[in-house]
């Protein structure tokens, strides 16, 4: 059980709701400031005060007084017109992690609406009620208002929801499970729909599968470098204290663990004549370290964004008042995911040089394309090309969304984050660095079989089995999507970065 107060929201509680349906309730303590903001909303509207979205228009009509018997269609009408996505539907673990999010801004007490709208939203999560929201339609400012729309829009028992795995009528539904639609009433569309929760949702749980994904790139590196033969020495905790970064000691630590008592290093320790390794096997610690660094920004600000008020406006009891703001900008949380884009493609940039190397003849001191007949058979080859093919798809989408700034709203809204964007190109970019990654175990399983009866390091040899759980080695071509397919699920489920949470590494 989740208890939601408005201020220590984990991020794995939140996959532990989306994805696992773990249960909701709201805490006592954000039952009464939500009351207490609330009433204020109410002493403020009766005293006649002009309050932007409560007595006035959104957006560029916030200068149109709105009549007091028309303001709870204000607040409907503003969920039916903002209800303007399109495109594919988000998941149900999407929407579930969007709600969740909404529920604690709301929790927060600055938002004003009454305690039926979280309750409502819990009775959704609870049940497993999903609001179908379309992928495109948001830019990431005004919060992401279309998103957020639809799921306001079935909370008021109008468009489609999905539940027990069918697409129905929210009506229809609601009737099901003994819900009643929300009346909403001053100011709560709007506080349904002023937030950066898309964004913030979908970052999270791009960002959870990113952090198994960096490390699987050091269980493959591991694995890479004793297939070529590599040299560990580079990982020398006194290489890293000579340039202390956090993440580059951490990486390095990660890797002396991987390849603890490895018989294939002390094959080659003596007379060995290169001199030192290429970049893409040296100066792991180095770029995957960097990965870590960022990660570790990106997870400050998703920790704060999902327990901050994103609404607008926001209402502060004990300063007595309402305040016009901007915390729905959601500029910090896309400069992160665009960040960390970066970073996942850099750490997919190394990983393709290392299969590059691992194929090629001319450099491995393995058969070409590790084929089992070079020639007749073509190996590996193109499994490489699809790794190429991934790498170049996340280099389109290294493009940072939060430098395309388009005015909307008539010129009101003149500076927007694209902060959906940036979340929904994370996700893909994590999904082709998943892919490359499964192709690197792939490959390096297959070249340590080339060392064999040698073992490898202790970590190494467990990441060696589980792709044996999932590909068996060579002995001819055949076909690799499926073994490519299952090593990337290994992936996302963790198998791997598992191994470097094992006591024995």
């Amino acid at each position: 059980m989740i208890e939601i107060t408005g201020a220590n929201l984990k991020l794995l509680s939140c996959l532990r709701v989306a994805s696992m349906g773990e249960p909701v309730v709201l805490h006592e303590s954000a039952r009464k400031k939500m009351r207490e903001s609330r009433d204020f909303i109410l002493d403020m509207v009766d005293s006649g005060e002009r309050v932007y979205g409560v007595t006035t228009g959104f957006g560029r009509l916030a200068e149109i007084l709105v009549p007091e018997d028309d303001r709870e269609n204000l607040q409907r009408n503003l969920i039916r017109s903002h209800s303007s996505g399109v495109g594919d539907p988000m998941s149900a673990t999407q929407v579930r992690i969007i709600m969740l999010l909404r529920v604690n801004s709301l929790a927060r007490g600055h938002s004003g609406c009454r305690e039926k709208v979280a309750d409502l939203l819990i009775e959704f999560l609870n049940i497993g009620v999903h609001p179908i929201v379309p992928r495109y339609g948001s830019v990431g400012a005004s919060g992401d208002l279309a998103p957020l729309a639809h799921i306001g829009l079935a909370l008021i028992g109008e468009g489609d929801v999905e539940y027990q795995g069918k697409i129905r009528p929210a009506l229809e539904v609601m009737s099901e499970v003994g819900l009643l639609p929300l009346g909403l009433r001053e100011k709560e569309g709007l506080a349904l729909i002023n937030g950066t929760q898309a964004t913030t949702g979908l970052g999270i749980l791009a960002f959870l599968e990113s952090k198994d994904a960096l490390d699987t790139a050091e269980v493959a590196g591991s694995m890479s470098l004793e297939a070529l033969k590599g040299t560990p020495d580079p990982f020398m905790e006194e290489v890293q204290s000579a340039r202390p970064h956090p993440g580059q000691i951490e990486s390095a630590s990660r890797l002396r663990r991987l390849l603890e008592n490895s018989e294939i290093r002390e094959s080659h320790r003596e007379n060995d004549s290169r001199v030192q390794d290429p970049y893409c096997l040296r100066c792991m610690p180095q770029v995957h370290g960097a990965t870590r660094n960022i990660m570790k920004y990106v997870a400050d600000v998703l920790s704060v964004e999902a327990n901050s008020t994103t609404d607008n406006p926001l209402v502060f009891i004990e300063a007595k008042s309402i305040v016009s703001a901007g915390n729905f900008h959601a500029q910090i949380v896309s400069q992160a995911l665009d960040f960390l884009c970066i970073a996942l493609t850099d750490l997919a940039a190394i990983s393709e040089r290392r299969i590059e190397r691992m194929i090629n003849p001319d450099v491995s001191g393995l058969p070409a394309f590790l084929a089992t007949n070079p020639g007749l058979e073509s190996g590996f080859m193109i499994v490489h090309v699809t790794a190429v093919d991934l790498l170049s798809e996340m280099r389109v989408l290294s493009h940072p969304a939060s430098v395309d700034s388009v005015p909307t709203s008539a010129g009101q809204e003149d500076h927007v984050s694209m902060g959906l964007a940036s979340a929904r190109k994370l996700s893909r970019v994590v999904d082709c660095l998943q892919y490359i990654l499964a192709i690197e175990l792939l490959v390096a399983a297959e070249g340590i079989e080339h060392h064999r009866p040698m073992k490898a390091g202790r970590g190494v040899e467990k990441a060696y089995d589980v792709v044996r759980d999932y590909a068996e080695s060579l002995s001819g071509d055949r076909t690799y999507s499926s073994d490519i397919e299952g090593l990337k699920e290994a992936v996302k489920n963790g198998r791997f970065s598992a191994i470097l949470k094992h006591n024995e590494i």
